[in-house]
């Protein structure tokens, strides 16, 4: 009975937070929120979320906003600008990227998809044509900029939160409408979008002043220019890094105060009143129900005949916590934190290819592996005594069903509420029929990682007699310990000197923040089912799926047949 309890509230969480996440997504079911699927040239498809409020209609069109994601992310990322410009009339159209998401091509194609997504915006009954404005975060401002230069006069405002005209070489136009620049003060890519050391400088940055067409600093919240001439300029400079510009009240508030004042909202609400949060709760509660679903699916197997067998009581070699344990305990959190840059830096050479087309998968496989290959060898020094009951062909079994069972509730997830599993960086989305085909390779090498992971885990940080809260503890600090201590220095740094601790790092930086709660979750699964089968391998093959599952269908393709292959280099952009 405890197991189908444990089973049942896992389903109450993901059903629970995912009817608020929709309830908060549609203004309490008075905006629609639809698929739309958007042919673009070379025979790409993009895709995207349409939100359609109760105000739009054919008779009475009203006024729209495309919105765009930054680098290896997905249209969903943008959900609290859709979800307030929508409650306040607006039609918003939030799109993933070419080489993201569901869309077809690769990182930069066809405009990144933006004029393809600005002109089935503007074919649409229900928008007013004359009132439309984009909105584009980080490498976001690729679609959106794409999309202004191929129709100069099809829009009346912009903002770019966290990017800069012309990123990296990427189409701009000369004057766009209408512009407002949100640039966060702590923001990591200074540097790169405006050619300051800090983004609390970004004022005086030489870029922005001539985009402004001015010779001194520019000044904080003034308007320059005039609106209803489309010359009008204005910079926010808010106390926020780069990822929170889309996460936080001064970044959402910034952009909705640049619409209202350059197109008027049907239903116009201060800035200030934003309600996207309960959303982003609710998908993180969704996103806990889907971990317990995980672990209550897992130990429900056990109870039936074909997986009996696996059911066996763990036996720890390690009899008490002494210094032979707590040297392990710093090498298994220390390890994958000390390898992480170097080992990505050194993971550039796996290039975007057929069957490993997304670029920053290869780079986080370069580093998982050569940690894998230097647990080995650190365990050939400690010579851990464990002994395992290993049934590899059940282990394979109960795994593909436990995750079967976790897909198959975000598939519902999708269809009747349309949200996913996510809060802020952290996302978890459905596979798409391409995305799936490329999981195979990349689910090879991540089981690889796992299986040497979870063992020195379970070799080495199980205590014999210890109980199961005691267990999950310690083996979430073991797997995640080290990430949390290197994000927490570089954002201390970062907070009080401007710079972050490795200032030439900042997109790897920003992917260690998903680090924290995923390698926590990843040792929750090893520890669990350790202790129900005295067996790291289903832990690990759980974990492979997983990860293999949330990398493949979160991040970004570089390689597609039928594209010349993108050269290194793109992961810069954000």
């Amino acid at each position: 009975m405890r197991k189908w309890l444990a089973f049942a509230l896992a389903w109450v969480l993901i059903l629970g937070g995912s009817f608020l996440a929709h309830l908060i997504q549609t203004n309490h079911g008075q905006v629609k929120v639809a698929e739309v699927r958007i042919q673009a040239e070379e025979g790409v498809t993009v895709s995207g979320l349409l939100y359609t409020p109760p105000n739009a209609t054919a008779a009475t069109p009203a006024p729209a906003i495309l919105v765009s994601h930054g680098y290896i992310n997905t249209r969903e990322m943008q959900s609290p600008f859709a979800i307030e410009l929508s409650r306040r009339g607006y039609v918003v159209l939030a799109m993933d990227m070419t080489g993201h998401g569901y869309s077809g091509g690769i990182v930069g194609t066809v405009g990144f998809g933006g004029p393809a997504a600005l002109k089935y915006l503007k074919s649409l009954p229900v928008v007013d044509k004359a009132s439309i404005g984009m909105e584009g975060h980080s490498m976001g401002g690729g679609p959106v900029m794409a999309a202004a230069v191929s129709d100069p006069e099809g829009y009346r405002a912009i903002v770019l939160a966290g990017s800069t005209p012309g990123l990296l070489g990427a189409k701009a136009p000369a004057n766009p409408r209408n512009l407002a620049i949100v640039f966060g003060q702590f923001d990591e890519f200074a540097p790169l979008m405006w050619g300051v050391p800090k983004g609390s400088d970004v004022e005086t940055s030489k870029k922005l002043q001539k985009v402004f067409g001015v010779t001194s600093p520019v000044v904080e919240g003034q308007v320059y220019g005039d609106i209803a001439q489309g010359t009008a300029r204005r910079l926010t400079n808010p106390r926020v890094t780069h990822p929170w510009e889309h996460f936080s009240q001064a970044g959402i508030g910034d952009t909705v105060d640049w619409f209202q004042k350059t197109i008027p909202a049907p239903a116009a609400r201060p800035p200030s009143d934003q309600v996207w949060l309960g959303k982003e709760l609710g998908t993180l509660i969704a996103f806990v129900g889907l971990i317990g679903l995980i672990l209550a699916t897992f130990d429900l197997l056990l109870g039936f005949a074909p997986f009996a067998a696996l059911n066996e009581p763990a036996q720890p070699a390690v009899e008490r916590r002494d210094g032979r344990w707590w040297l392990s305990l710093v090498i298994s959190a220390a390890l994958p934190a000390l390898t992480y840059f170097p080992l990505m830096k050194i993971g550039q050479v796996f290039f975007p290819m057929a069957p490993f087309p997304q670029w920053i998968q290869n780079q986080l496989l370069v580093w998982a592996l050569g940690t894998a290959l230097l647990t080995l060898l650190i365990g050939l020094v400690l010579k851990s005594r464990a002994a395992f009951t290993n049934r590899w062909a059940l282990s394979a079994a109960a795994a593909a069903v436990t995750i079967a069972v976790a897909y198959l509730s975000l598939v519902i997830v999708d269809s009747v509420f349309k949200v996913d599993y996510r809060f802020w960086v952290l996302g978890l989305k459905p596979l798409n029929a391409a995305r799936a085909a490329e999981l195979p390779a990349y689910l090879v090498l991540w089981t690889l990682f796992f299986l040497v992971a979870i063992r020195a885990l379970c070799a080495n940080i199980a205590v014999r007699g210890e109980g199961l809260i005691a267990a999950l503890g310690w083996a979430k600090i073991a797997m995640a310990a080290g990430f949390l201590v290197l994000v927490i220095w570089e954002y201390a740094t970062l907070f009080t000197t401007g710079f972050l601790g490795t200032p030439k790092e900042p997109l790897n930086v920003i992917v260690a923040i998903q680090f924290v709660p995923l390698l926590a979750v990843i040792g929750v699964i090893g520890a669990f089912t350790y202790r129900r089968t005295n067996s790291y391998v289903p832990g690990a093959l759980i974990c492979a799926l997983l990860i293999s599952w949330y990398v493949t269908s979160g991040t970004a393709n570089h390689w597609q047949p039928g594209f010349a292959p993108q050269l290194p280099g793109a992961s810069a952009r954000r």
